[in-house]
Formats: C-alpha cells, sequence, structure tokens
C-alpha cells in the first residue's frame, strides 16, 4: 500500500512581487510540505528574501498568491501571523534587557498569560541551549549567542512553521554547527522550516528538501539528491581494490550498465549508464573475480557544484 503524500505547509502559485522596473519576483510556485527542512537557495538579489517577507505578511504580492496551511498571506494575514516564526537576516535585540525579560516582552506581545509565560521561556531557552544565560544581559551575548536568542524569540508562542534568513550569518564554525543541530531538533519536534542560506555543504546535510531560484524564478525544487542528478543523467561510483586495477576495470567494463570505468590516482572511476541502475552488483562481479575490494561509494555531488551548473550568476 502507497502511503500518503506529506501534508501541505505552504503553496505559492505565480507569486510576483514588482518595485518599479524591477521584478524582485517572476511567477514563483513553490511547494513546501508539513515537516520539511527546507533550503532556500539563490544569489543575493535572486528573490529569497522577497519569498520569506511575503510569506512572513511584511510584503503584499503584486500578482498571484501564497497559502500558508491553509491560510492566505493577504486575506488570512493574522491568523497566518499566529502560526510562523521569521528571524530575518539582521534583527534588532534591546541590549540592556536580559535575557528573560527580552523573551518574556515577547511572549506577552503574543498574548500568552502571565502565568505561562516563565515557563514558556524557560522551555524555548533550554531548548536553543541558553538556560545558563537567563540573567545576562544581551549585549554581554556573543554573536552567536544572540542568533540562538532570536530563534528562541520566533519559537515564544511555538509556531508551526519557521522562515529563517540567514540564521548562520557571521557566526563561527562551532555557532553554526550548533545552529544547525537546533534546526534538526526542532524538525523532530514537527516543525516545518524554510531556511535561507548561501552555507551549501551545511544545506546539503541539513535538508531534505531544497529550491534554488534566479532572478526571481525557479530553477529547481524538489529533493537534495534529486539536484544532484540533475547535473548528469549518468551515477559514477569509486572502487579501491588491492591488486590489478586493470583486470578489475575489465572486469566491470563487460557489463551492460557500466558506460566507462578509468583508473584515477589509486581507485577506479566507474560510470553507471543511470541513477536507476542498483549499484550493488559491482562489489559483487568484483568480489567474484577474486578481486579484493577495500572501499566502494558514489561519488558525492555537492550543492556548490549544482548550483553553478544550473545557475548563469545573473543578478537583479
Amino acid at each position: 500500500m502507497n502511503s500518503a503524500p506529506p501534508a501541505v505547509a505552504i503553496q505559492t502559485n505565480g507569486l510576483t512581487r514588482v518595485y518599479g522596473n524591477l521584478i524582485a519576483l517572476g511567477g514563483l510556485t513553490l511547494t513546501v510540505h508539513q515537516g520539511d527542512l527546507f533550503g532556500f537557495i539563490g544569489s543575493n538579489g535572486a528573490g529569497k528574501t522577497t519569498t520569506l517577507r511575503i510569506l512572513a505578511t511584511f510584503l503584499v504580492p503584486s500578482a498571484g498568491s501564497a497559502v500558508v496551511f491553509g491560510h492566505d498571506v493577504v486575506r488570512d494575514a493574522d491568523a497566518v501571523r499566529h502560526i510562523i516564526g521569521y528571524m530575518p537576516d539582521f534583527f534588532g535585540v534591546y541590549k540592556d534587557m536580559e535575557v528573560t525579560e527580552y523573551l518574556d516582552f515577547f511572549g506577552a506581545c503574543y498574548r500568552i498569560p502571565a502565568t505561562q509565560r516563565e515557563k514558556t521561556v524557560a522551555d524555548v531557552l533550554e531548548l536553543v541551549g541558553l538556560t545558563e544565560k537567563r540573567g545576562t544581559l544581551i549585549g554581554a551575548l556573543s554573536r552567536g549567542m544572540q542568533q540562538r536568542l532570536g530563534l528562541a524569540r520566533v519559537l515564544i508562542h511555538d509556531p508551526k512553521l519557521l522562515l529563517l534568513d540567514e540564521p548562520a550569518s557571521g557566526l563561527d564554525p562551532r555557532a553554526r554547527i550548533e545552529m544547525m543541530a537546533i534546526l534538526q531538533e526542532l524538525q523532530r519536534m514537527g516543525k516545518t522550516i524554510i531556511i535561507s542560506s548561501h552555507i551549501l555543504s551545511e544545506l546539503q546535510t541539513l535538508c531534505n528538501r531544497v529550491a534554488i531560484i534566479e532572478k526571481g524564478k525557479l530553477i529547481y525544487s524538489g529533493p537534495v539528491q534529486g539536484a544532484q542528478q540533475q547535473i548528469s543523467d549518468s551515477a559514477v561510483f569509486w572502487v579501491r581494490i588491492r591488486g590489478d586495477h586493470q583486470g578489475a576495470a575489465k572486469c566491470l567494463a563487460a557489463h551492460a550498465d557500466i558506460v566507462g570505468t578509468e583508473y584515477v590516482e589509486d581507485r577506479l572511476k566507474v560510470t553507471l549508464s543511470s541513477h536507476e541502475v542498483d549499484p550493488s552488483f559491482i562489489p559483487e562481479l568484483l568480489i567474484q573475480g577474486g578481486f579484493r575490494l577495500v572501499e566502494f561509494y558514489e561519488d558525492e555531488v555537492g550543492l556548490e557544484k549544482v548550483f553553478m551548473h544550473v545557475t548563469k550568476g545573473e543578478t537583479q
């Protein structure tokens, strides 16, 4: 029995935003499913922030529509605001406030009863790893801790959807890793997350689906693996054995699904005719042929390479 497809969290149709003669978004049609950790990729000026601001109800589209969990972002803007958490790439903090005061203030803005706010604040601080900083002045926090506090702020009302615009911007490697771990935990909790970022290597391991846009138009949307497969119809695997690499190449080259073998440094590059071909026959053939297999793995195409391949570097 086939499982039901995941429910839709966000659906845009022909989403367009025009500033004078500038088309910031040109007919963007995009689907994000519930539970996705969705990477939004594009150069500066591609339309990422414009899209997120429309979804967050801060901008009204010039044409087209966007629906968030069944609510139209224009007609039902108030309903949308109660189920989203939007974290812009640059956000202000009140540096002379303590961490708990800051979060309690935003909890009050969302009309969380005073009797519940203390526990809510404690819960979100624990989630983002700032419990020990609860009484610290915000101005004394590091950049990474302020980013985590910003994330805690958008979580205060327990939103279904998080819209995060460059949440790891300006962070050192440790702070970025910690931020990505928090986002993975939020996905496990059932949150739907859209994250725009220039750090494509991290999106590759973090996200289950991505969209690539350029000059306000959608170039690709789907699984990360599907984006990698857009570069080539064939699949590439690497094999390292002990002994006769030339003999191993001849052994493999006789198989109909193998379209190329090449010896590179200390291993064989094996190219299959299609991504649909089951590669398990490769080690089986080698072992049956008497070769000692040391290593076998698929060639990984990074999102950086995919992005450079499918985009032209054009900006608005």
